[in-house]
């Protein structure tokens, strides 16, 4: 999945008066909330990655883990409300090493995001 906006859409999007930028230029934030939600954003990619890997459903993913298909969609998804805990718990569930753990938090930069 890429992470980075192609170079000719960043230039059209600029030629129409965008402006483009991290996400963290455009909500503002500090750099240890901007850390947080990569951090998070990481993890949800990785437990999306490992359950396809898997080939298990959501559905599958949130019986391993005694949870429903709609708190699974939510942990893929970044939401808010779930806690780094609750991913980390669910991708050791997933059978991930200490190593491979490491791996996801590291995997991943920041997408750009985009302001009219």
């Amino acid at each position: 999945m890429p992470t980075t906006m192609r170079e000719d859409k960043r230039k059209r999007l600029r030629r129409k008066g965008w402006r483009v930028g991290t996400a963290a230029d455009f909500l503002g934030l500090s750099a240890e909330e901007t850390a947080y939600i990569e951090l998070k954003l990481r993890l949800s990619d990785g437990l999306r990655r490992r359950r396809a890997r898997r080939n298990l459903s959501q559905v599958q993913l949130a019986r391993l883990v005694h949870s429903s298909q709609s708190r699974v969609a939510k942990m893929e998804a970044g939401d808010p409300t779930v806690s780094i805990d609750l991913l980390v718990r669910t991708l050791l569930a997933l059978g991930l090493s200490r190593k491979e753990l490491a791996r996801v938090i590291g995997s991943r930069e920041p997408a750009p995001a985009v302001s009219g």
